[in-house]
């Protein structure tokens, strides 16, 4: 089955999709005659002006109701059209999953981009949190248009970079003049230490940190505060220790944690809050059901709840 390349923009109301897109589809180098349904979730006050792409290879189709996106819709819809690729402008209100869930199997997103008003974005971020995280999570590059000389650029920055450290980020002033983010993310305690000693409060970015390079924490000796918790599926010698951690809003809170040896494990209690000092070694555990970071505890002290008991990154 042919895999079909799906281009995303996501992004609120009048954040600069729809001239991204125009732009886009007018550039031959991108535009090369490759037949293209461009599927608009959303209207702004700005229009697509098909007259301007790059041959008369684009076939529009409107969503206008979120329930529309199913899979076999999906599939009619490229076939009427023998479209080879998709573009999507979607609904900054829907989230992602919408989309994900049902698209058809052999379509693949090849890129995945947010737009974003510098003027508004904060008092989204403020108000919906959940469907501004929503759209950071995946995306590869986003871009604040508008952007003020005067704007707080690192605010942005913490923004992004709490719900997605790998994309890109680029500010485009009202001259049409793009820069790209390049502050840097220097963690909050020492990898190089004897002992790394992790606060309560940089739990989230650590764990964060470690789920994207796992050998960078290899033969590393590490220190800090989380909850015990047990499972039969653990040797006696063995728990899970982490914490609670929220990435956006209350409906995503999660326990995170990783497996941790201590020849006493047996006489710690489940859900007791400790201090664990341990070395980390990077190797297959039975308990993830593949290689992965093992806490080979060292020592191990009762202690008291964090402050705040769910981490955050904010």
């Amino acid at each position: 089955m042919r895999q079909i390349p799906v281009y995303l923009f996501t992004g609120f109301l009048e954040a600069g999709k729809t001239k991204f897109i125009q732009e886009t589809l007018e550039d031959p180098r991108f535009n090369q005659g490759e037949r293209t349904l461009l599927l608009l979730c959303e209207e702004g006050e700005e229009e697509y002006d098909p007259s301007r792409f790059s041959g008369k290879n684009v076939f529009v189709q409107t969503i206008e109701d979120e329930q529309d996106l199913q899979a076999p819709a999906l599939e009619a819809m490229l076939k009427a059209h023998r479209a080879e690729r998709v573009l999507v402008e979607y609904n900054g209100m829907w989230l992602l999953d919408s989309l994900y869930q049902h698209m058809p199997e052999n379509w693949a997103v090849a890129q995945e981009f947010m737009f974003c008003d510098a003027n508004t974005f904060l008092t989204y971020n403020a108000n919906m949190r959940q469907l501004v995280y929503d759209k950071l999570k995946s995306c590869e590059l986003v871009v604040f248009n508008r952007c003020k000389p005067e704007v707080d650029k690192m605010e942005f920055h913490k923004v992004v970079r709490a719900a997605n450290r790998r994309c890109d980020i680029a500010y485009e002033a009202p001259d049409g003049a793009v820069t790209y983010d390049d502050i840097q993310d220097p963690l909050p305690f020492d990898l190089d230490a004897p002992v790394t000693d992790i606060k309560d409060e940089d739990y989230a970015l650590f764990y964060a940190d470690l789920s994207e390079d796992f050998s960078k924490y290899d033969g590393k000796t590490l220190r800090y505060k989380g909850m015990v918790v047990k499972s039969p599926r653990l040797a006696d010698d063995c728990f899970v220790f982490g914490r609670q951690l929220m990435t956006c809003c209350v409906n995503d809170i999660q326990f995170t944690g990783l497996i941790c040896r201590w020849p006493e494990a047996a006489k710690l209690n489940k859900g007791q809050w400790v201090t664990v000092t341990a070395k980390v070694e990077l190797k297959w555990h039975k308990g993830y059901g593949k290689k992965g970071p093992v806490l080979m505890a060292e020592r191990i002290e009762a202690a008291q709840p964090p402050a705040q008991t769910v981490a955050t990154f904010y």
